[in-house]
């Protein structure tokens, strides 16, 4: 019979765990950058990294708990300053790290992981892409007061831009988090097995 205050703590270390991730997500959103090759406006920052950790440490649904709240803490942080990029930020973070997280969790293995960083990668682009053609961009012009943006200048848009910084956006993510996971591979998976036993 399980002792039900292991099932209380275990529950309430996931929970700080979670918050730590999130805290330290939006810490990493605000140290962000722009490639030299692409607008300046579309920046990389490595917060979806304590979300990946999360959803492999957990379930993909924690990844998205983290995710979500990076975006809320940036969005009180920067006072509500660009309520549309938070938004995008938080679609492209659940883009990239649940596709990632259902692969490992199915296989459960380095290469799984590493599969898991390409397919998130070409989802994250494909999907920001749309999201940016229907709803972002269009949100975006209403947002700053801007004319309504035309069928051409919202691909040309997405097609110089959004498209190529989502998908290079998504290798160094993958590049930096895969040698990272391979060190932490152990303590992850004694993590893992304590949280199942506990569940």
């Amino acid at each position: 019979m399980m002792n039900p205050y292991t099932g209380q703590s275990s529950n309430l270390l996931k929970l700080i765990i979670l918050a730590l991730m999130g805290s330290i997500s939006m810490v990493l959103m605000l140290l962000n950058f722009p490639l030299p090759i692409l607008p300046q406006y579309l920046k990389v920052d490595f917060s979806e990294i304590p979300a990946l950790i999360a959803a492999i440490l957990f379930t993909p649904l924690a990844g998205v708990i983290v995710e979500g709240l990076k975006n809320t803490l940036y969005l009180i942080y920067t006072g509500a300053a660009d309520p549309v990029g938070v938004v995008a930020n938080f679609a492209a973070g659940v883009l990239f790290v649940v596709p990632a997280a259902m692969i490992y969790h199915k296989f459960k293995s380095t290469k799984s992981l590493v599969s898991g960083m390409v397919a998130s990668s070409i989802i994250m682009a494909a999907g920001m892409s749309v999201l940016n053609y229907f709803l972002i961009l269009p949100a975006y012009s209403w947002f700053m007061g801007w004319e309504t943006m035309s069928a051409n200048v919202k691909w040309i848009t997405i097609l110089a831009g959004i498209l190529p910084f989502n998908a290079i956006k998504g290798i160094i993510i993958g590049a930096l988090f895969v040698p990272l996971f391979i060190k932490l591979k152990p303590w992850i998976e004694q993590k893992s097995v304590r949280s199942s036993k506990a569940a």
